[in-house]
């Protein structure tokens, strides 16, 4: 079973009349890439402030590396953040805005600086100022900010806004690299999705502070991809026919009266001719399938 690092249980957050987080249910294991998809203002910065101990939630409640209430606190200390960008100092170094850092921080290891460059991929410009960086180059540096207390979870708010493709490119590498090799847990939010799409392993779809729905990478593919849904009342004759009649094997078992094919070669008249002589009874065979961005137009109902 995977160790769950972050678990959310109806948490919610209330500005007087307003509601930023409405009943928020979510779950992060360890080792995930975790992509917090909404619109701005959807409450995805809401849900980070409370976990990071920024602001208190109004009611629900939430584990971190299995602790609660106040014995959470004390773990918060594992926990590397960049919500609200840290003030870097643009006539000092990269290393000598860190090295102010950890002095904030109470760090008293300075080599932990040029460990935390290197994992970024910015020790060969350390010592250029922070003036001179490109937005791509901020950006990994703030992440560098993020990782000087050697986090086990990294939780960044919206890090790819404004970057060009290049980027972009390079810090999808960063987190990768730092997933795969040094075993941290990202919480990434963004308002894109295609973007978050390159980089996360799990979704968490998010409008007007309510949660819409929670998904996998392969759960999300198997919800965009081009395929041919069988709606039926008898979806495992309707399974065992396709394969042993039609020959076809990359479908998939919806649920109780729902079977999708993504075998290209399917032909839709030809199996409703196949289970109308079969005796299935048939509600529907229609193609599907939508771009990311359509998917998640459809979620928050704003379908064109």
């Amino acid at each position: 079973m995977r160790e769950t690092i972050l678990q959310t249980v109806g948490l919610t957050k209330r500005y007087r009349k307003f509601t930023a987080l409405d009943n928020a249910d979510m779950t992060v294991y360890r080792g995930d890439i975790y992509g917090l998809i909404g619109r701005n203002g959807a409450g995805k910065t809401t849900a980070m402030k409370i976990v990071t101990g920024l602001t208190e939630p109004t009611e629900g409640s939430y584990s971190i590396f299995g602790k609660s209430g106040q014995a959470a606190q004390s773990e918060k200390r594992r926990i590397g953040c960049l919500i609200e960008n840290p003030a870097f100092f643009g006539n000092l170094t990269a290393y000598q805005n860190l090295k102010y850092y950890c002095y904030q921080k109470g760090i008293t290891d300075m080599e932990q600086i040029d460990k935390v460059l290197a994992l970024v991929n910015l020790s060969d410009v350390k010592n250029k100022k922070f003036r001179k960086f490109s937005l791509g180059m901020k950006q990994r540096l703030g992440i560098a900010f993020a990782l000087l207390d050697s986090p086990d979870l990294i939780i960044l708010d919206e890090p790819i806004n404004g970057l060009d493709p290049i980027g972009i490119s390079e810090l999808r590498e960063t987190f990768h690299r730092l997933n795969r090799e040094n075993n941290i847990t990202f919480i990434i939010s963004s308002h894109i999705l295609s973007e978050l799409y390159a980089v996360a392993n799990r979704f968490l779809f998010i409008d007007k502070g309510k949660v819409l729905k929670e998904v996998t990478k392969q759960e999300l593919d198997l919800e965009c991809s081009r395929c041919l849904v069988v709606r039926t009342n008898d979806t495992k004759k309707t399974a065992m026919l396709i394969e042993s009649r039609q020959g076809i094997e990359d479908y998939k078992i919806i649920n109780s009266e729902e079977v999708r094919i993504y075998d290209e070669t399917a032909k839709p008249d030809e199996i409703n001719k196949m289970l109308i002589g079969e005796n299935v009874g048939i509600f529907g065979i229609y193609e599907s399938g939508v771009s990311l961005e359509d998917y998640f137009k459809q979620l928050i109902g704003e379908e064109n």
